[in-house]
């Protein structure tokens, strides 16, 4: 051991050597003196110290001795003491020597009593922003009155100089706060807001209120000081900055201040939005258009008043140009409203909607694709003349393999619309696999029939009057649909699906194919109880006098003619034939000529009537749907079916 230590002595020597300079000991606050050299008495200081040095990277900063002490033990525990008292009570000022190792620390690690002093500096921290946040608040308290009274000041020189000190404070909280709660400075703002030509005062003053109307109060204190016409007004300023202020302090009013709705429909603030949309800047567009849906959801005339400033052409010039997805999902969401608006609807399709919606329906945003789905639903019944939709269908298509239900009814809503009375679109549906997934779509449905019926209602279009057309007859077979379809003429589904499945049975049997996979499936039994069913219902009133209701939207008179028209095609295969006669059907047929009416073909078949929609749970309402059926026999002859969009907004977060 003893060899050990004089073999280290020499080494530490020479460290502590090269390293004395760095401590005067005004950093450390050690007792200082002429610092000694010499190695005499090497043994005695080491032994005394008590502590062992390695050749680690680990480096002892303790220069001096104190007067009238020789061992180093007393000078290395005061340097200590004082600097971890300094670091304690003062962490941020601890000069060069931060820098520095404690006698104890490896370098590249954080010492215990390092760690020990971090809660202090925090708390240092919070004190000051305490001090600064109550200083902040003090001082635009007793500020206010003056600035109050020079914003009324006759100056334009001393307003803009008072708007300047008034803006400044409105960026900290707590002097924020403080103008929040003084109503009469903020209608002191509104008024000079309204008033000023300065363009400097403008943009301070709708920079104090847009401010403002990141907190509630803030919020309430500019509506109630009449803020929003004033605001309505700067957004035909020529500076960018004022628009942006005044824009997005209206759309947090529109978000979250009950009564700002309305307060903007009164000062004009749609005719003001609508123009803001030639603008280029696709962020201030996004909050524009959120604007205009605010206001516009809900709310008819809000619709109109879009309409009449050429709102749905810019939309969709938005939807076709840009890429900025926000912007794009709040367009969308406008379009989606204004959807539903019976005078809306013809100018977004007329302005190419259908085309630019169709655009997005491969894009990597879930929502922006399910708010084009929905418009271009609701569209769809006044697009069916449209061109240039093949990308459109085709999409549609493969969207059918998905397995989310609003996609699934939007979707099969849309292809619905867009093949009726369309033989294009019908031809190009079938060749695409059309048939095939909307057979798999039936399958996975369920018992949703807002998703089954569409679907029905698209089958029966394809498989009537197109080239095609025999194709789709073959395909419902080949894929399995026929046992699935004929199910769904079991009650107590609804009677619009029953109907139209009914329309799509009757086309399936022009194919002589299909024939024996109805029979096997006991289409023939199924569709004679439906028959007498409504055949009994219908006489039931005639015997009481009263007109035939709608159950559902639909009369049973039209079950009667469907059912007779679909077993007079099946009549033609002689194994039918005797089925249908087996059952007793004869004197059915007899009677239910007097009240089924001779039907020529409809000269137009978008001449459907619509029906009554559902309740307001946001699902498909479906329309009046006749059956396509072929024109052998005027008789059977009926249109496609359009369906409706949604009677009331629909909305999705």
């Amino acid at each position: 051991m003893e060899v050990m230590n004089l073999i280290e002595q020499p080494i530490k020597v020479t460290e502590w050597q090269q390293t004395y300079t760095y401590d005067s000991g005004i950093h450390s606050g050690a007792n200082t003196c002429v610092p000694s050299v010499s190695s005499k008495g090497i043994m005695e200081d080491d032994e005394a110290c008590g502590r062992q040095y390695t050749l680690k990277k680990t480096t002892t900063y303790t220069q001096g001795v104190p007067q009238g002490q020789g061992d180093l033990e007393y000078q290395m525990s005061t340097t200590a003491r004082a600097k971890r008292v300094r670091e304690a009570m003062c962490p941020g000022v601890t000069g060069e020597e931060s820098s520095l190792l404690l006698a104890t620390q490896v370098e590249g690690q954080t010492t215990n009593l390092q760690r020990l002093a971090e809660p202090s500096q925090l708390l240092k921290s919070a004190i000051v922003h305490l001090i600064n946040y109550q200083d902040d608040a003090e001082l635009a308290t007793r500020a206010l009155p003056e600035l109050t009274k020079l914003l009324n000041d006759e100056d334009p020189v001393v307003v803009t100089k008072a708007a300047m000190i008034v803006n400044q404070l409105s960026k900290k909280e707590a002097s924020r706060r403080a103008l929040m709660g003084s109503p009469q400075l903020v209608a002191a703002v509104v008024r000079t807001m309204q008033n000023t030509s300065d363009l400097d005062t403008a943009r301070c003053t709708t920079s104090i209120l847009h401010n403002l109307s990141h907190h509630r109060e803030g919020l309430l204190a500019i509506f109630k000081s009449g803020g929003i016409p004033a605001l309505v007004r700067m957004l035909s300023s020529p500076v960018e900055s004022v628009l942006f202020y005044a824009i997005t302090t209206l759309h947090n009013l529109l978000l979250y201040q009950e009564g700002a709705k309305m307060a903007v429909r009164l000062a004009d603030g749609l005719q003001k939005m609508v123009p803001l949309l030639n603008k280029n800047n696709p962020k201030f567009l996004a909050i524009t258009t959120d604007c205009l849906q605010l206001l516009a959801y809900g709310n008819q005339e809000s619709k109109l008043i879009i309409l009449a400033n050429g709102g749905p052409q810019v939309l969709v010039q938005i939807m076709r140009n840009y890429s900025y997805e926000k912007l794009l999902w709040t367009t969308s969401r406008v379009l989606k409203v204004l959807s539903v608006c019976p005078s809306n609807k013809p100018a977004i399709v007329e302005a190419g909607g259908m085309q630019a919606l169709g655009k997005h329906l491969t894009s990597n945003s879930p929502r922006l694709v399910q708010n084009c789905l929905w418009t271009l639903r609701n569209l769809s019944d006044v697009a069916t003349k449209q061109e240039g939709l093949e990308s459109v269908l085709k999409i549609l298509v493969n969207q059918l393999s998905v397995d989310d239900v609003n996609i699934l009814t939007c979707a099969t809503g849309t292809l619905s619309n867009l093949t009726c009375n369309n033989s294009k679109n019908k031809t190009l549906v079938t060749q695409n696999s059309g048939v095939e997934a909307l057979i798999h779509a039936i399958l996975r449905a369920g018992d949703k029939d807002d998703i089954t019926e569409p679907a029905v209602c698209a089958l029966r279009h394809l498989t009537s009057r197109h080239p095609e057309a025999e194709m789709a007859q073959n395909s419902v077979r080949l894929n399995y649909g026929i046992p699935a379809i004929v199910k769904l003429l079991n009650q107590p589904n609804q009677w619009p699906l029953v109907k139209a499945t009914i329309g799509l049975i009757r086309n399936l049997a022009l194919c002589p194919a299909n024939h024996a996979p109805l029979q096997e499936a006991a289409v023939i039994p199924r569709l004679v109880q439906l028959l007498v069913k409504a055949h009994q219902d219908a006489q039931r009133h005639v015997a009481a006098g009263t007109q035939q209701p709608y159950t559902d939207g639909v009369r049973m008179e039209e079950i009667v003619e469907g059912c007779t028209g679909a077993l007079h095609i099946l009549a033609r295969d002689p194994m039918n034939r005797m089925e249908i006669f087996r059952l007793n059907t004869i004197p059915l047929f007899v009677q239910a000529q007097s009240m089924i009416p001779i039907n020529e073909p409809y000269a137009d078949d978008m001449d459907a009537t619509y029906r009554h929609m559902c309740s307001s749970d946001g699902l498909l309402d479906p329309l009046d749907m006749h059956m396509d059926m072929d024109r052998d026999c005027h008789l059977d002859t009926y249109s496609d079916g359009l369906r409706p969009p949604y009677p009331t907004d629909h909305m999705l977060a």
